[in-house]
């Protein structure tokens, strides 16, 4: 297990905003019914809807994300889309295994 990975990834998902971007970009396809192939790529301004919050804080929050790892980003046009790194969830559900049996 690599401690420090996980800690920076951990750090990345303690901001409760950054942590509920993160679930919004994991749980798409729960809340929009979206098909698999689109489910996973959302737009910086859809992710921060509710938020409360500025779309320059969203993009921030995106970015810290993106730098652990736990997103991945690419400009389309004039939007951005982003979505969870490909090994992200299996990552950290196998933390959580690894955890749970020590």
């Amino acid at each position: 297990m690599d401690a420090e990975k996980f800690a920076a990834t951990f750090k990345a998902l303690a901001h409760p905003h950054r942590l509920t971007l993160f679930l919004r970009l994991a749980q798409c396809c729960q809340r929009h019914g979206c098909d698999p192939e689109e489910c996973s790529r959302l737009c910086v301004g859809e992710l921060g809807e509710g938020l409360g919050i500025g779309q320059p804080t969203v993009s921030h929050h995106l970015k810290e994300l993106s730098h652990a790892g736990l997103i991945a980003t690419r400009k389309s046009g004039q939007s951005t889309e982003c979505w969870v790194a490909e090994t992200t969830l299996d990552e950290l559900a196998q933390f959580f295994l690894q955890a749970k049996q020590s």
